[in-house]
């Protein structure tokens, strides 16, 4: 819980100096939302059954971009923290991510940018294994992943572009001693870093369906030269914001991964809640 206090500290000192940097220069546009998610159930001698509980839910989704003449720079942070308790039971992590992706695009002609992009990420807090609670499997920055390179861009639009880069590095860090006994997160027994070379698309769309109503696709693709280039890395996440007034709203969030070095077969998420929303 340290490392959350930190981070969320750091991020919020971070936007803050963004924003006092950036008031007087007209080539940024800066927006973000802080989204909160709660529910509890309790219960006293309810013949039907039933368990108190409490979960929350927060997430930041931030963008900050900028634009100049033949320049674009697209900006984007995410980070994400869940916990739910069940009366009797540990209080456990549901949700922990910290990422950023930024892409830099020079005019070639028409929609197309010549390109550079990075994402990096992370978590903040421990994992455990499901099974036995005792085991951890993970903590902050063990892993972390970073994948950049060059390519080119098609951008009709801040809500719709598509990034194709087919000399993209790869890097996986975990700590040693999640290595020590065998292979994690594709790093091999005794390393700390694994190394890929390989092609990435990474697609991004937002539009609104109805009034209120906003979804929002984030697609990564990546295939590996050096190993199984046949199976492609898949990241995908989808959010839907559906508006009741200007702080409350109703958010679906869902995610799917399949990454066969971290685990063979599709890791999935999903968090839906009424929210009390923050803009800045």
């Amino acid at each position: 819980m340290k490392k959350l206090v930190w981070v969320f500290c750091l991020v919020t000192i971070g936007m803050s100096a963004q924003q006092t940097e950036t008031d007087s220069v007209k080539h940024w546009t800066r927006k973000g939302v802080f989204t909160l998610l709660a529910n509890q159930s309790s219960f006293n001698n309810w013949l039907a059954g039933g368990q108190n509980n409490f979960a929350g839910n927060t997430n930041i989704n931030y963008d900050f971009n900028y634009k100049n003449g033949d320049w674009n720079w697209d900006n984007k942070l995410i980070v994400a923290y869940g916990l739910t308790k069940i009366k009797g039971e540990d209080t456990k992590k549901t949700d922990d991510r910290i990422e950023f992706s930024s892409l830099l695009g020079k005019k070639a002609s028409g929609y197309w940018f010549y390109s550079a992009f990075l994402n990096f990420k992370t978590q903040m807090d421990s994992g455990f294994d499901p099974d036995d609670q005792t085991i951890k499997i993970s903590h902050f920055f063990s892993p972390a992943y970073f994948q950049f390179g060059p390519g080119m861009l098609w951008k009709k639009s801040d809500n719709l572009k598509v990034n194709i880069a087919p000399a993209t590095s790869k890097l996986v860090i975990v700590h040693d001693h999640f290595t020590e006994f065998g292979s994690s997160f594709g790093v091999e027994q005794g390393k700390t870093i694994r190394y890929e070379l390989g092609a990435a698309l990474n697609a991004y769309y937002k539009f609104t369906i109805m009034e209120n109503v906003t979804v929002e696709n984030i697609l990564n693709l990546y295939s590996n030269y050096l190993e199984d280039a046949q199976n492609v890395d898949i990241d995908y996440q989808l959010n839907i914001v559906m508006k009741i007034n200007k702080y409350l709203s109703t958010n679906f969030a869902f995610q799917t991964i399949y990454d066969d070095n971290a685990f063979r077969g599709f890791q999935t998420r999903q968090v839906i809640g009424v929210g009390v929303n923050a803009s800045f």
